[in-house]
């Protein structure tokens, strides 16, 4: 695939981005940062090298979608779409405010967002649906899901497992967000992972592993995973929860604090610097 951005382009998008995440939960005074800060190098390489999408025709049939289940990373998904075009920049300054479609949680109706989410462990098994939706349509298009792996306890996204493979849904792939961190902790405290790898070719799937923040790497294995045609991929994305924000990094706290000062919110602008 011709890519007409370059990788350093990519990699500065992403700074922009992060520094809409601070401006946006600091001015709405809560919010999820880390999640957000840890999927945005995704969302950059999808929106602005993956996806077939378009502002100026958001209702296109043989679109791809995107689903972010972990639709509390709310900051991440509105800063990749007000880059891309499908919302003004200047909106993202009604984030979590009266009068404002931004919402804590991403929902439909907003332009480029596919469905609503937040209440976890629903994504995949939408992304079921319209990859299934797309093969009855003869679409020739992917169905993409960003899933949290704290989300992944749900009992729901094993069964969107066995389903995907059961309808051999080539044209679907999962990307889960594996910063080790939710809501209350630590994943592996609250509930051990384990080998995720073997757990998720156990039920069928093509996985990968990359590292969620090396644009060449998540440009790789989405490439990859859509030549896969007969069954679905799995991408085990290793980030940071908070990543680009030394105090955030890592740090449970900012699953969904915004910086508790006007000096922290400074310094976090500093470290992620100027686009």
């Amino acid at each position: 695939m011709a890519h007409s951005l370059s990788d350093e382009e990519l990699y500065n998008l992403a700074r922009k981005a992060r520094r809409h995440i601070i401006e946006m939960v600091h001015s709405a005074r809560s919010g999820h940062p880390g999640g957000s800060l840890s999927i945005i190098d995704i969302l950059i390489v999808l929106y602005f090298r993956e996806l077939n999408v378009s502002p100026s025709n958001p209702d296109d049939p043989h679109r791809d979608r995107l689903i972010l289940s972990k639709g509390h990373a709310s900051p991440g998904l509105y800063a990749a779409l007000a880059l891309k075009g499908f919302i003004p920049e200047d909106s993202l300054k009604g984030f979590r405010k009266l009068a404002s479609k931004l919402e804590g949680h991403v929902h439909y109706g907003i332009p480029g967002v596919e469905a609503s989410t937040g209440s976890l462990g629903q994504g995949l098994g939408i992304g079921v649906g319209l990859a299934l939706a797309s093969r009855l349509d003869s679409l020739d298009n992917h169905i993409f899901v960003i899933l949290g792996d704290g989300e992944i306890e749900e009992g729901s996204v094993w069964e969107s497992l066995m389903a995907g493979h059961k309808f051999r849904l080539g044209n679907l792939i999962a990307i889960l967000d594996r910063n080790g961190v939710q809501l209350d902790g630590f994943t592996e405290d609250i509930m051990p992972m384990m080998d995720i790898r073997s757990k998720v070719e156990s039920f069928g799937w093509n996985v990968l592993e990359i590292d969620g923040h090396s644009v060449e790497e998540i440009t790789a294995a989405i490439e990859s995973a859509k030549r896969q045609r007969d069954i679905p991929t799995f991408i085990i994305a290793r980030t940071v929860k908070g990543k680009g924000v030394s105090y955030m990094e890592n740090n449970p706290k900012y699953h969904g604090s915004p910086p508790e000062s006007e000096e922290m919110y400074q310094k976090a602008l500093s470290e992620i610097g100027d686009a």
